[in-house]
């Protein structure tokens, strides 16, 4: 998403932090996943951000969606999402949210282990059920592989009681690590789900879906490979490993890459200050209030408001709370005369901001606003205003 004129405006006359959210940009990231992946179904991941424009936009794309909750399935539900384009993908789960979204019509759900099994035997008997892979993700900037998923023997013995226990071996599924830089990385999680399929194809059950996770970065500081390179290894490795499975189903479940490109957070400096030799800046966003990922160093490109060319030096930026956590980037490079009151802007910020936000330290979190309303708000109420910008 472009730091437009329309952004750089609002953020002259609102008050900070918000986030803005560009529809449009979902919209594209759409059409390059489905035209990058041979027949992909796409399941976007709600956890990613639930903005209703995101979920709306996307319903009538015809995406179908990866829910992690009753609390996301009943917000689909209230919006004209079918329970049949929803997939239950956390893998632990409430045994009265599994009763629920069966009831109401979900019939895939998510393991990892042989409890998650007996859980949805007992509340949604039938129903269809995919494994998660546990796949090394040192190659991606938000790693997942402890506490998700498990090795493809375990898995083929969790698939096999699955269906001891009245339920339907579908799928397998992994996730690569959330903004992974390695293309290759696919290739061989493909590989290692294939296994799954063969070996449990020797005892005559018969997968029929393979769910790629997510995992498609979206640009920031680093080179990232495109969804279009990424989409070229996945459907030549697809073709290469499981190419003999009759009417194979591939799904994505795109969280980041579908809509981190979308927003744009914009801030304003409450303080700079000097703490022995290092030089500290104070925003009014934090992690607690929309920056949540960068405890893990987790790096947005950063810009200062009509001090892009300025010379740089390091410093530390923080947020405005009473908690140390509170820190955004022990080290950045900011403009040397960065001050008090001057804007900041994080690019490329729509998944993983407003979700995570709190109330902490009874701060307000982010407010989010559409493209849209901008533009409505800009010709109303302030566009006396906006004309002496």
């Amino acid at each position: 998403m472009e730091l437009t004129h329309l952004i750089r405006t609002a953020a002259k006359l609102l008050e900070t932090p918000f986030l803005v959210l560009d529809t449009s940009c979902v919209k594209e990231n759409y059409f390059r996943l489905k035209n990058s992946i041979n027949n992909v179904e796409i399941f976007y991941a709600v956890k990613a951000n639930s903005h209703s424009s995101i979920l709306e936009t996307l319903r009538d794309l015809g995406s179908s969606f990866d829910v992690a909750s009753k609390g996301e399935i009943i917000k689909l539900m209230d919006i004209g999402v079918s329970t049949d384009k929803m997939s239950f993908g956390n893998t632990i789960k409430k045994e009265k949210d599994i009763k629920f979204a069966w009831e109401n019509g979900v019939e895939y759900f998510a393991v990892d282990s042989e409890m998650e099994v007996e859980k949805i035997a007992r509340n949604a008997p039938g129903a269809k059920v995919y494994g998660r892979l546990a796949m090394s993700s040192n190659d991606s900037e938000w790693p997942l592989s402890g506490k998700f998923g498990t090795d493809a023997d375990h898995l083929i013995d969790i698939l096999k009681y699955a269906k001891r226990k009245g339920l339907v071996p579908y799928g397998v599924s992994f996730h690569v690590g959330s903004q992974s830089y390695n293309k290759y990385k696919w290739k061989e999680a493909i590989l290692t789900a294939s296994e799954v399929f063969e070996k449990l194809h020797k005892e005559r059950i018969d997968l029929k879906m393979l769910n790629l996770g997510g995992g498609i970065p979206v640009q920031h500081t680093k080179p990232v490979p495109s969804v279009e390179e990424i989409g070229a290894i996945i459907n030549e490795s697809v073709n290469e490993y499981l190419g003999w499975v009759d009417g194979l189903r591939v799904i994505s479940e795109p969280g980041r890459s579908m809509v981190g490109s979308a927003g744009i957070t914009a801030s304003r400096v409450l303080l700079r200050s000097r703490k022995g030799t290092q030089t500290w800046v104070f925003l009014d966003v934090g992690v607690f209030h929309g920056l949540m990922e960068t405890i893990e160093n987790f790096r947005y490109e950063v810009v200062v408001e009509g001090k892009e060319n300025s010379e740089t030096m390091t410093m530390t930026l923080a947020g405005p709370t009473c908690d140390s956590v509170d820190t955004i980037y022990d080290e950045i490079d900011l403009p040397i005369d960065i001050d008090y009151s001057d804007i900041v802007y994080f690019i490329n910020t729509g998944a993983y901001t407003n979700e995570y936000a709190t109330y902490f330290n009874g701060i307000e979190p982010v407010k989010v606003y559409t493209v849209q309303e901008l533009e409505e708000m800009l010709k109303g109420e302030f566009l006396e205003n906006t004309e002496r910008v």
